[in-house]
């Protein structure tokens, strides 16, 4: 295909090519460089007083995963007061019945919580609703931060420790951490390691703390936000129909000038398994088509984006003009040395590497599909719920 191509236009194709992994490698925040975005490698002082924290845990249907969530969080070696209320979101097997138990067999009765989630009003989605709950229900002395923790995600003992200490020390109005995703299975092995990095190249963790930048973004697993910050921004409410909820939330706190930040660890990790490509393929199309704004035209420019910027330079190799292959093999070695350390993040082999983009195809497959699923009016699927808002 590429012989029959004009040499001037595979020349142009890749100076756009290498235009853009010029700007994705040099000019978006540095944000494939992990070891710099390592929050387990940081050393924080400990502060004169440890604040009240209340952990609030949205569970909907995580059986298999509500035990050792909850066992994580009542392991904790913080040294303040510190509490947990799980929020059942209408569950239909036994994820409040075992959160119980698993408080119990921690010896954590007394600290953990488990209530249930009132009927879902139609303009909220569940999680948030569920998050919300928590939060009213409350003890009568207020806490000093929230913890917002998923209940498929496992914390090291001392997480929340060196998440206060994040934030006490940066004085940090919400600081999330992005838990280290399963990639165990095949599928996951392919394709989680992109989810990660194409995250954080929309979200650059540089960019989302800088406070002079608009960008914000934030990792719904686990997110510390300080109560004031929280009352400042309205509550949840504001956010209550977000499907992104995660960085909608970080979004409304920035907006009103708080400071935000965003790291990655190691040593709280996420407890889902995907054993299928199409487990992660719904996975991306959950929430690919609100990241677009539900555009049509934005969803055309992302996946012809997605060609010049993944596709494109591997065409490119095989130009019979050589100063397009030329163009080509720098994009393609930029394109894989960003990605690179991502690979070596998950501890795989370096051969998936290459392969980035073929992910990149699913990726814009998965895309593709969360807008139909959209327009057919199943967008934001989620444990049986559509929670995107239907196309007028």
């Amino acid at each position: 295909m590429m012989e029959l191509m004009h040499p001037h236009v595979a020349n142009a194709l890749g100076i756009i090519a290498l235009a853009i992994w010029l700007h994705l490698f040099f000019g978006r925040g540095w944000f494939w460089r992990i070891r710099k975005l390592d929050a387990d490698a940081f050393v924080g002082k400990v502060p004169i007083e440890w604040p009240r924290i209340v952990a609030v845990v949205p569970a909907r249907n995580e059986a298999k995963t509500i035990e050792a969530a909850v066992s994580s969080l009542a392991r904790q070696d913080y040294l303040g007061e510190f509490s947990v209320v799980v929020v059942d979101d209408h569950s239909e097997d036994a994820t409040a019945t075992l959160a119980g138990q698993a408080a119990d067999e921690n010896r954590a009765g007394d600290r953990v919580k488990v209530t249930s989630a009132s009927a879902l009003p139609e303009d909220w989605t569940g999680k948030l609703w569920a998050l919300n709950k928590g939060v009213a229900g409350d003890a009568a002395e207020p806490p000093t931060y929230y913890w917002f923790t998923d209940a498929d995600v496992s914390h090291a003992p001392d997480t929340l420790r060196r998440l206060v200490e994040q934030a006490e020390q940066k004085t940090l109005d919400l600081a999330s951490l992005m838990v280290l995703l399963q990639a165990k299975s095949l599928p996951e092995q392919a394709l989680i390691p992109a989810f990660l990095y194409f995250f954080l190249m929309l979200y650059p963790p540089k960019w989302i703390a800088d406070e002079e930048l608009s960008t914000a973004g934030a990792a719904g697993g686990c997110i510390l936000i300080r109560r004031k910050a929280l009352e400042r921004i309205g509550g949840l409410a504001p956010i209550r129909g977000q499907v992104i909820d995660d960085c909608a939330l970080a979004k409304a706190v920035k907006l009103s000038g708080g400071k935000v930040w965003m790291g990655l660890t190691r040593e709280s990790t996420s407890l889902r398994a995907y054993r299928t490509f199409g487990e992660i393929r719904d996975l991306i199309a959950r929430t690919a088509f609100t990241q677009l704004r539900y555009s049509r035209l934005i969803l055309m420019g992302t996946l012809a984006g997605m060609f010049l910027t993944y596709v494109a330079p591997v065409t490119l190799l095989f130009a019979h003009d050589s100063t397009a292959r030329v163009l080509g093999i720098v994009a393609f070695l930029l394109m894989t040395l960003s990605f690179l350390p991502t690979v070596r993040f998950y501890r795989l082999s370096i051969l998936w590497v290459p392969l980035l983009p073929l992910t990149a195809l699913f990726y814009a497959y998965a895309t593709w599909l969360s807008a139909v699923r959209y327009w057919m009016g199943k967008g934001g699927q989620w444990k049986g719920r559509a929670q995107a808002p239907r196309e007028v």
